[in-house]
């Protein structure tokens, strides 16, 4: 039986922060989850890897097990980046880790890089942006433009809002509108996906709002081309959260990058291909030996 122990960590503005340790091994993999997410994506890759690896999960402000934060205002990708580095003290990780973010979390990865990078032995960036979440979703800027409309009926309608959320978001409908338009219905499981859902329903939607709001103002690009550790980027073909380009586009910004596109893939590319992306991680953390 591998090593585990989950705990909290005090932030220094009196914020609880849960994270979990599991397995043992070098380098530990340091997991940051997307915006909305508790670790669903990770359901396939942590039992891959923790027999070989220390393995590190945390859960943002508002997220998982961690408690919504005190002052929303915190809920920003370099507040978030302030966490791993925390979290990894907390942890007793003093030797490089590989960071690995999917979605937003490849948002924090890049940050966290830029502020710490003596502590990153390379990176994996899964199907996520080097920044401005909402600028491409879609490949349109439709989202980008409803979004301070949302914002406006979150705040002025928080207990009616939160309520219709609850009652909207973990159901049959909202699963068959994900499947059908935005993530592959023919590759992920029901029984994958549904704890997606059923976390995000039990959120704060002021919560999720700050948190893509901090996202879509930051933007790690001007920082790609000084990344000098091996860097793995993972793209889904069909994702239309971010547009296969937009991985591209940052495997040519990041020296000496690879990348490695899920065929039909999507944004839970995780889940909807896990023994692909499982192997090419392990080739990716074994050269790092090399």
């Amino acid at each position: 039986m591998t090593r585990y122990t989950e705990t909290t960590v005090e932030h220094s503005n009196g914020d609880a922060i849960w994270y979990r340790r599991l397995g043992e091994g070098k380098p530990a993999l340091v997991l940051c989850d997307g915006v909305g997410c508790d670790g669903y994506i990770w359901k396939y890759l942590i039992p891959h890897f923790e027999k070989q690896h220390t393995i590190i999960h945390w859960n943002y402000p508002g997220h998982g097990h961690t408690p919504p934060p005190r002052d929303l205002e915190s809920l920003d990708i370099e507040e978030f980046a302030e966490i791993v580095n925390l979290v990894l003290d907390d942890a007793g990780i003093e030797e490089p880790a590989v960071i690995m973010g999917h979605s937003m979390g490849v948002q924090v990865v890049l940050e966290f890089y830029h502020r710490y990078p003596e502590r990153c032995q390379a990176l994996i960036c899964v199907t996520g942006s080097c920044g401005r979440a909402l600028d491409h979703v879609h490949d349109t800027g439709l989202v980008k433009k409803l979004f301070p409309y949302m914002q406006f009926v979150v705040n002025k309608a928080g207990p009616l809002v939160a309520e219709v959320w609850r009652r909207l978001v973990h159901t049959e409908l909202s699963f068959q509108y994900a499947t059908n338009f935005e993530i592959n219905g023919k590759l992920i499981r029901r029984e994958d996906f549904y704890p997606y859902l059923a976390h995000l329903s039990k959120m704060d939607p002021q919560v999720f709002i700050r948190t893509v709001q901090g996202a879509a103002r930051h933007s790690a690009e001007h920082t790609l081309a000084d990344i000098k550790v091996p860097t793995l980027i993972v793209a889904g073909e069909a994702d239309r959260f971010t547009p296969h380009w937009i991985s591209r586009r940052m495997q040519t910004m990041i020296p000496e990058s690879e990348i490695l596109t899920l065929p039909q893939g999507t944004h839970t590319g995780p889940l909807e291909l896990p023994e692909l992306l499982n192997l090419r991680v392990e080739k990716f953390l074994g050269s790092l030996s090399d």
